[in-house]
């Protein structure tokens, strides 16, 4: 397994009015995070927040090309970004125990924080599709380039891991700095990590490793 420790290029925020950071997604141009009460967009060019939609928004948020999907106690909602408005619901497999979401092949993928699993499901109904075990809690999930990435936080530490899709085998770690907690994950397709800041109020933005 390849181990190394993580490079964090930027951080954004505290913002005003944000006691914890969950969720973290990507649309190609904003960061989006969620923050209990509010899905919050910011310019990672400039790390400004540009806009903030009201809608309970409480771990996992992912970003389908589309339309932004938020964790909101045991259910997922469908949301149009540019309205704001919750176009549909459907149950999250963890009942209200999710943490992580990320949009791939068509279908979402949940973390189930404390029973460290993640769930593929059907977008439409919440079917679980497929289940992946992993051996720490997951706190954010995320694909980038086939590979699949999920966050831990335990105690004080966190690591981003990228595991087999298939078995679940941990085939890399990224080692937070101690302390510097990963509360929600995503990938911006390319070489960076956005990674939730837990109550620091904080996104981060952390190198992702190179292959080859």
């Amino acid at each position: 397994m390849k181990s190394s420790n993580a490079e964090i290029i930027r951080e954004f925020g505290p913002f005003p009015g944000v006691q914890k950071v969950a969720g973290v997604t990507y649309d190609g141009e904003n960061v989006w995070f969620a923050s209990g009460d509010k899905l919050n967009a910011i310019d990672p060019a400039s790390g400004k927040m540009q806009r903030s939609i009201d809608v309970a928004a409480h771990a996992g948020t992912a970003f389908d090309g589309k339309h932004l999907f938020q964790i909101a106690e045991d259910r997922i909602q469908k949301i149009d970004p540019k309205t704001g408005r919750v176009l549909a619901t459907i149950p999250a497999p963890g009942g209200g125990a999710d943490s992580g979401l990320t949009w791939a092949e068509g279908t979402l993928w949940v973390g189930h924080y404390r029973e460290r699993r993640i769930h593929q499901i059907d977008p439409d109904t919440g079917t679980i599709l497929r289940t992946i075990e992993s051996n720490r809690f997951v706190t954010g999930v995320t694909w980038v380039e086939g590979e699949l990435w999920h966050g831990t936080w335990e105690g004080d530490e966190s690591e981003l891991r990228r595991v087999d899709p298939g078995t679940g085998e941990v085939l890399e770690k990224v080692d937070m700095p101690s302390g510097v907690n990963v509360s929600g994950l995503e990938s911006d397709g390319r070489d960076r990590f956005f990674c939730g800041g837990g109550r620091t109020g904080k996104v981060r933005a952390v190198r992702k490793p190179r292959h080859g």
